[in-house]
């Protein structure tokens, strides 16, 4: 057992070069590969993290801008149809007091028209009851002059024709004033 012994420790003697060499190849890959190759890669994750850090926050300041716009929206469209509806209202105001004025004005003009032919009908009777006086004036005078006969009966047909225009004017404003009333 002793030689075995011996024997195994010959092994080791001989494998603590190997061993020493593997540990400084260890320290050496360490420093010189595997440390800066951790670095790489933790960069790389910190970078590709950060990224969607990054994306993520800009997505919810995105929605954030979105729901904002859209309640401006909202409160800018809210504040248009508020504005169209009393515009809306102010025009039927004044299309209604533009309607009654026009009714008042039109009432007056009525009125007014309305007395001016009431005038003209009773100066046009008070012409025709004096072209009547006059006629038989005339007719009086006509039996007790009839030397002047035929120039009697001349004015005679120019007052009936005075008369019958009157009369048709008379009918006319009549029929006027009944229309207007």
């Amino acid at each position: 057992m002793e030689e075995t012994l011996r024997a195994l420790g010959e092994i080791l003697l001989k494998a603590v070069p190997t061993f020493v060499l593997v540990f400084l190849l260890y320290l050496y890959l360490s420093r010189m590969f595997f440390g800066p190759l951790a670095e790489v890669l933790k960069r790389r994750y910190e970078a590709t993290e950060g990224a969607r850090k990054l994306a993520d926050e800009s997505l919810a300041k995105a929605a954030a801008k979105t729901a904002e716009y859209e309640a401006a929206l909202r409160a800018a469209r809210g504040e248009v149809y508020n504005e169209l509806g009393q515009l809306r209202r102010q025009l039927q105001a004044d299309h209604a007091a533009a309607i009654e004025k026009a009714r008042h004005e039109a009432e007056a003009q009525i009125s007014a028209a309305k007395a001016e032919l009431q005038q003209e009908i009773t100066r046009l009777k008070d012409k025709v009851t004096k072209l009547e006086t006059e006629r038989a004036n005339l007719a009086s005078q006509k039996a007790q002059q009839e030397k002047n006969v035929k120039g009697t009966e001349k004015d005679i047909q120019d007052l009936e024709q005075g008369k019958s225009r009157v009369q048709g004017n008379l009918s006319r404003l009549e029929g006027i004033a009944n229309q207007a009333v």
